[in-house]
């Protein structure tokens, strides 16, 4: 016999690295853009990377969290042959989402921290390959809710 109190930690867990992966990249991607145009171009690059680089350092916490904690939570379900199709859509949209940040932090932010005077063009890839992550979350947000039964 599991205890309530147990899951319910899990989800709560689950739930809060979500929030992190989509709402931080939402930030990161969309809120600051506007804001970096007050700066100049080289503190408009030394902010970028300092804050890439806090976001990618959290990911690399909260991505294995996230989809540890999904997969524990499917298995108390029964099982990954007895779940329904929103949770696997789910599964599959979060392994994406995984892919897309190891893409986004190995390709362009990882050349943009190794350049003397980065491009705005490798910025501007790092946030194509956020807002990617961002709306896959969405989406995969959308299947929880689906699959839900609320």
């Amino acid at each position: 016999m599991s205890s309530p109190i147990l899951w319910s930690l899990v989800l709560t867990l689950h739930v809060l690295c979500v929030a992190f992966w989509v709402g931080g990249g939402a930030f990161a991607a969309l809120i600051t853009r506007s804001s970096l145009t007050l700066l100049d171009q080289a503190q408009r690059q030394s902010v970028q990377l300092q804050y890439l680089n806090r976001y990618f350092r959290g990911l690399w916490h909260v991505v294995p969290l996230a989809l540890i904690s999904g997969w524990l939570l499917i298995i108390h379900m029964g099982g990954f042959a007895n779940v329904i199709w929103p949770i696997n859509a789910m599964q599959l949209l979060a392994i994406l989402m995984a892919f897309v940040f190891l893409n986004a932090f190995y390709g362009p932010f990882k050349a943009a921290r190794r350049a003397i005077r980065p491009q705005p063009a490798m910025f501007n890839a790092v946030r194509l390959r956020i807002v990617t992550m961002v709306a896959l979350g969405v989406l995969a947000i959308l299947c929880g809710a689906l699959g839900s039964g609320i």
